[in-house]
This record gives C-alpha cells, structure tokens and sequence, in this order.
C-alpha cells in the first residue's frame, strides 16, 4: 500500500521547515517589536459556539466527540481568538494585542486546487478606540511585507460601512438589499448594473451611487467622491464611514503617497463578519491576496461583548513561500511581475471567439495574430499576449494566473464558482440554460419521478444545474458529461437535459424541447482581484470594452 497523505494534505520537510521558519521568524519579530503577545487556541472547536461568532457554511471537517456534541476543525484564526478574549479577558484587561502562528483547515470550491491546510501568521488587536486599531494594523502589514522584501507589494483598502449606509437608507427592499449585498461579495459589477437597472423605485441619485461605489478606486481623493456619492442620496456625514476614512490616510500618509496603499471598494465581502474596514495584501503577478484584515467588531458583539472594538489581519505562509520564490505548494502559479510584461488575456475558442476578437480590436488591442492563430495556444501581439482557451476554462485560467483577465460566458463563471471581477457584460454570446425533455415523453417522465423520488439529468453544468432543482425541492440525479448530453434521454440513461441554448435548433434536431428556463447568460470581460487591483491596464481594458 502507497504511504500516501490525504488529499490536500501533505509532509513538510526540513529543506522546505527551514524556508518557512525564516519567514516565520521574520514576521513574528515584527509582531513582537510592536508589543503582540503570543496565543493558541484548541484545533478543534465546538461548531455551535463559533456560529455565535459568524455564520459558517457547509463545512466538512467535522466530528461528534464521545459526548456527542459537533466539534470542527477551525477555518481560521480570528474567530476562536475572538472567542477566547469574550470569554476570558475581561474590560479592565483590555485592549490587548495579540499574534498567532497556526494551520487552518479548509475545503470550498474558490479554493480551486490550493492545500486544505494552510498555516496564518497574524494579529488581532481588541480594544482599542477609534480608527487607532486600524492604522495600527495597516502599518504593521506594511512594516511585515517590507521586512519579507516582498516585491512590488501594495494593500488596498475598502471598507463595508459606506456601502452599508447606503442600501439602509436606499434599498426599497430587503429583498432588493441581500442580492446587492450578495452581488458585491461575488465581485459581480454586472450583476450590481442588472440590478440597479431592473429597480425603477430606486432613485437616480441611488443607483448612480451603487454602480460608481463598487468601481470606486485610487488614493485620498476616493473619499471626496465618497462623501459626494453619499451626500447626494441624504446620508449624514457621521453615516457615511468617510470620516475613519480620512483619519485612517492621515495616519499612513506615506504609504498612500508612496502608492503602497490605495483604496478599491470592490474590496467590500464578509458583510457578515467586517464592520468597517477591508484590506487585503497584494505582490504583483500573485492572483491572490498574501494577507487578509479588517475591523470586525460584530464578532465580539456576537460573543456577547458590546462597544469592544477588533481589528486584525492573517498572512498566508504558503502564499508568502511562493511570492518570495521559496519552495511551496499554494495552489498558485509562480509570479509574474506585471512591470514590463504583456497583458495576458484568456480569449475563448470556438462560438465566443469572432465576437471576442472584434471586442477585442474596437478596445484598440492588435487582434491580427488572433484571426488565423493555427495550432498556437499562447499569441504575443506587442504589449498582450492572448492565451487561447476553452470558454469554460477560461475562469480556471484567470484564477489561478494562468492570465490576468479573459473572456467567456457568465455560465462559465458562474458553474466555476471561482474568486474573479466580473467587468463588463460584452453585449454577444446571449443564451438560456434550459430543461429539455424528448417530445411527447413529458407524462411518462413526470410519471417516473414520481415513482422515483428524483430527476435523472445529464448537463455540463452540475453545480448551476443542483442549485436550481435545490431552489425548487426536487432532488436531482446528475450525470455530468463534456459533449452530446442531448444523447442521455435519447438512450434512455437520463430523463432529462440541462443545456444552454441560443436557438433551439440543436434541440429542434434532437427532438428534444426546453420546458423550463433556468437563467439567461452573455459573454463577459473579467480579471482576477488581485490583477484588478494592481494592474491599471485591466480598469483600462474595461473601460473601452465597456464604452463599445
């Protein structure tokens, strides 16, 4: 039998142990030097004692101890330290400032193929009054990334409290508030224009301010367009957030001097879990961000300690081994400094590609290399370089910096499930994600799902296809195939099919017929976070993409 590690899991050695330790080292005399006292908490933690914290999703690393109650292993640091300071650190003792160095322990699809172990450095400052805890935690990061010599880093900065105040005082409906919230968790910029666009009781002023806040980006002058975003809807000054702000700049001039900080509201998730400030650390030509931090003083509250403030941030080590050019495994590709390199664009083959190509050539880009590529995968065409790639790959590309941007279907980015900026909608590509069913078996079906408590499918989109027969209480059997998923119900494997259509035609000449209309998709400009918000020629790609 193979000695073998489980999956995404895996042995560290000493030559490796050694690379890690330095950094470690590194940043825990930085950690220390300003005062930060070391912590450990359980691996394991009671699952329902955290869900006071924060929400948590489906989770698998879970298990009922003797006893019987549900224990899992952490997905991050700061929730069971927040825990631990409600529970045994008292008001008088406060504020307190705290490190850690310790795996965590995850499994979500946005992963997409990085370790289900990783080990984060970071700190968690409590207590502490005002935005003092923010700029605290700003210029330590800074101070950690400059002391690793990592190149070309930069944090950018958002924060949730403007776009909290205002969907409170413009959202007609709750319902209205969840989707934008949502939206803006997943980067959707389109998503938030289709929105906006289909509310008319939303006010102009209103809407105006929602599709300009998310793209709102640049240094000290982002918060007097702010102020005047949300000054034009009503909101007080006190409501806006803009003050900390500006407190926040006065406190690391420098940096934003420097341009090592910037804001970019499209930093903006977690509203579950961050109160105000956002900011995530960045080294250029690395498709994710090295340290995530922010105030969240809702998890304290959670716990049960009102008007105690928290502020904190994590550095991956794996991440911070890859950027530094040290062995390591985090699921990324190695870095690709965007100074003096092309562009790197996904361009899908096959039905997008005509239309992607004159998307392309009316935003200025040379496209002649593009009509007549022959078996070239990777065209360089003076400051781009075009990657040529299956639509439905073309997410997997860009997440994982194989490219800093691309182009494909919103049914690709949507099934992918991966951290990505959706841009632009490009206005070609438009099709329906359909049922279908062969002609006149429709009682016959209905009769057998009956008996059988489910619905046989075939499609290439498993994820979109159970998420919607989840949405309507159908339970659904998948059979996932990559090509001529009309054949199942044909032969008789399947009931059904769940497709994207254009025309019917191919259903037509199938004799199969849609007899449910899932949702409708167009072909979309998007980017990975990080080159999005490093990498100014992406917001100038969008922007002509976007005026075509």
């Amino acid at each position: 039998m193979a000695l073998i590690t489980p999956s995404g899991f895996r042995d560290i050695l000493p030559h490796e142990a050694l690379v890690r330790e330095r950094i470690s080292t590194t940043i825990r005399d930085c950690f220390a030097h300003h005062g930060y006292l070391p912590v450990e908490t359980p691996l394991l933690e009671v699952r329902e004692t955290l869900e006071q914290g924060s929400s948590i999703d489906d989770y698998p690393f879970q298990l009922f101890d003797s006893d019987g109650g549900l224990l899992m292993l952490r997905p991050d640091n700061t929730l069971p330290i927040a825990r631990m300071i409600a529970g045994r650190v008292s008001k008088e003792d406060l504020p307190v400032r705290l490190r850690y160095q310790a795996p965590v322990v995850r499994e979500e699809s946005a992963l997409g193929g990085q370790p289900r172990q990783f080990t984060q450095a970071g700190i968690e400052l409590v207590g502490e009054k005002g935005a003092a805890a923010e700029r605290e935690a700003v210029l330590l990061l800074a101070e950690v990334l400059e002391a690793l010599a990592v190149p070309s880093w930069k944090i950018v900065l958002g924060s949730v409290a403007p776009l909290e105040a205002l969907l409170s005082a413009c959202a007609p409906t709750d319902a209205f508030r969840a989707e934008a919230k949502r939206l803006v968790h997943c980067s959707d910029f389109v998503g938030i224009d289709e929105l906006v666009d289909a509310t008319p009781e939303l006010a102009p002023a209103a809407s105006a301010a929602l599709k300009r806040l998310v793209r709102l980006s640049g240094g000290e002058e982002c918060i007097a367009v702010l102020d005047g975003l949300l000054s034009s809807v009503g909101i007080e000054k006190p409501l806006r957030g803009t003050s900390e702000l500006a407190e926040l700049v006065g406190g690391c001039r420098d940096l934003f001097e420097s341009g090592r900080a910037t804001f970019d509201f499209s930093v903006m998730n977690s509203f579950d879990y961050y109160t105000g400030l956002i900011f995530k650390g960045y080294s250029d030509g690395i498709p994710a961000a090295l340290a995530t931090g922010g105030r969240y003083d809702s998890v304290l509250r959670n716990f049960g300690r009102d008007d105690v403030s928290a502020c904190g941030f994590a550095l991956s080590i794996e991440r911070l081994q890859e950027v530094l050019g040290e062995q390591g495994e985090s699921g990324l590709v190695t870095s690709r400094p965007a100074a003096g390199r092309p562009l790197r664009i996904a361009v899908p083959k096959g039905s997008l590609m005509k239309d992607s190509i004159a998307a392309l050539a009316a935003a200025g880009l040379p496209v002649e290399e593009l009509a007549d590529p022959g078996r070239k995968l990777v065209i360089p065409a003076g400051d781009v370089e075009y990657v040529i790639v299956r639509a439905t790959d073309a997410p997997a590309f860009v997440a994982h910096g194989g490219a800093d941007c691309g182009i494909c279907g919103s049914d690709s980015l949507l099934e992918a499930n991966l951290d990505l900026v959706q841009l632009v909608d490009l206005g070609f590509g438009g099709c329906r994600l359909c049922v279908a069913e062969p002609v006149g078996a429709h009682e016959a079906i209905e009769s057998a799902v009956a008996w059988r408590g489910t619905v046989r499918i075939t499609t290439k989109y498993p994820n979109l296809t159970r998420a919607y027969y989840d949405s309507i209480g159908q339970q659904v059997d998948i059979v996932t195939l990559h090509g001529n998923i009309e054949l199942g119900p044909l032969l008789g494997m399947v009931d059904r099919i769940v497709d994207i259509t254009a025309t019917g035609t191919t259903l037509a000449e199938n004799n199969l017929v849609a007899v449910d209309e899932i949702m409708s998709f167009s072909a979309r400009f998007f980017a990975s976070p990080a080159a999005y918000r490093c990498d100014g020629r992406i917001r100038a790609l969008a922007a002509r993409l976007a005026a075509n």
